[in-house]
């Protein structure tokens, strides 16, 4: 299977996750300082602290890249770093360390990816409330020019938002992520507040002259158990009725008012029973109708539902009522999340079609597994066989005609993840937290050999 020749192969990182260096050159704090260093958010009480030590090591991370023949890197800035406050002027420390990134990474010939927001809001912020506070879109849309002012001339590939859903509905809607907030219209609000701020940032670093404008999504085919294995299945018309209003609730939440500047009606309903529609203002969907150029897709897993008569609404998906979240039949992860490759050929098939107006690109997919360093090596067969499995699908998507330009596996390096901590690793290079040494995996040196042959 090769793939089309322009396709652009490349791995992606989060600040929070990496970088460590949580008090240097200025930095503020940021949501995810404060929820980690609160007992029992985190697992055994992990910190993004020190994490990678990324802020120090980066050049040597840049010299794995490039020894894997990386094309392309997604990173996410530090708003942090950027204003500590949230506002305000750059704080030029914070901005040369991304200089100096950009910088590398273009010596090695790689493409930089920035990601504007992955989640790291300045404390500040959230102190005036978050992002259910209508005012942080605006505060968004002049840290993205901050940054752009300082690397435009060199970063061409511009993502705003990774993972809306994830950032409003885990971090407002049941907590499990920073700020930890439990509040259902707290989360429908910040999902509308942070599609503004992709708006607003997007216009802007189109007048500023940005090449490529990206919105991230945790994007995932919506399926009843028996489709997990058959495609074909024919759901009842009270499961499909629970399929579409999952589908418009993960993806048609922000991919439609994104390409189509409209919000579909489950979501809309939603918050009627959650606080009511007023924090949509007139002229907002206009505003997050900004043009784009692609879509990110953040495959992992399927999410597979089917009507569940009289249950209450899920705490992470308000507006679920009556539809009940179900397992798949399938292998999982260390996370205990279902391997279903031909989910991700479904989801790019469909979205392509739903979305024609725009390209697509995988911006993460990967997965954890117990890894475990012998002899200088990691043998991670169960990733290697993630991974092709994947691209395969990915290949598939394309031969179907989805327009996809590239791949980026998630992740670089073992890394802090979330509220799991260190436990999980996701990476293709593994770290030793202790002593901070990268070793290869297998799945790495399989991957630059994909990429050496541009397929599989």
């Amino acid at each position: 299977m090769i793939f089309p020749e322009n396709f652009v192969w490349g791995a992606a990182t989060a600040s929070y996750q990496i970088e460590g260096a949580v008090k240097e050159d200025g930095r503020g704090q940021s949501i995810w300082d404060t929820f980690s260093h609160a007992p029992g958010n985190v697992a055994d009480g992990d910190t993004g602290d020190v994490a990678c030590d990324h802020y120090h090591r980066y050049q040597d991370d840049v010299e794995l890249m490039r020894e894997l023949r990386l094309a392309a890197y997604r990173f996410s800035v530090a708003w942090p770093r950027i204003q500590p406050d949230g506002q305000g002027p750059a704080n030029p420390r914070g901005l040369a360390f991304y200089d100096k990134l950009v910088d590398k990474l273009l010596e090695a010939e790689i493409s930089p990816y920035i990601t504007l927001y992955h989640w790291d809001l300045p404390q500040a912020l959230e102190d005036h409330g978050g992002w259910a506070n209508r005012d942080t879109a605006y505060r968004f849309a002049d840290y993205a020019q901050l940054v752009h002012d300082r690397l435009g001339d060199r970063v061409h590939d511009w993502a705003t938002l990774n993972e809306p859903w994830v950032a409003a509905f885990l971090g407002y809607g049941n907590g499990v992520h920073a700020p930890g907030r439990k509040n259902p219209a707290h989360a429908l609000r910040s999902a509308h507040h942070l599609m503004l701020g992709h708006g607003l940032a997007a216009t802007r670093l189109r007048e500023l002259g940005a090449r490529s404008i990206m919105l991230v999504v945790n994007s995932s085919p919506v399926l009843t158990p028996a489709q997990v294995n058959d495609p074909q299945a024919v759901a009842s018309e009270a499961d499909a009725a629970a399929v579409d209003r999952i589908h418009a609730l993960l993806t048609r939440q922000f991919l439609d008012p994104a390409v189509y500047g409209r919000y579909p009606e489950e979501v809309l309903a939603a918050a009627e029973r959650n606080g009511g529609t007023e924090h949509i203002q007139d002229g907002d969907l206009k505003i997050i109708n900004a043009p784009i150029d692609l879509v990110g897709i953040n495959y992992y897993n399927p999410c597979v539902v089917q009507a569940g008569p009289g249950r209450p609404a899920d705490a992470a998906w308000p507006g679920s009522e009556d539809v009940e979240f179900a397992a798949a039949d399938a292998p999982t992860t260390a996370m205990g999340w279902p391997i279903v490759p031909d989910g991700l050929s479904r989801l790019l098939v469909r979205l392509s079609q739903d979305y024609p107006q725009v390209g697509l690109m995988v911006t993460e997919n990967g997965a954890a597994f117990d890894d475990v360093v012998q002899d200088g090596r990691v043998h991670d067969v169960d990733r290697v066989s993630y991974l092709r499995g994947h691209l395969h699908e990915v290949g598939r998507a394309i031969e179907q005609g989805a327009d996809l330009r590239g791949y980026l596996v998630w992740s670089l390096l073992d890394n802090f993840e979330w509220a799991e901590g260190y436990r999980r690793r996701f990476g293709i290079v593994h770290v030793d937290y202790a002593t901070q040494t990268r070793v290869p995996k297998d799945s790495a040196l399989w991957y630059r050999d994909v990429i050496a042959a541009n397929g599989l």
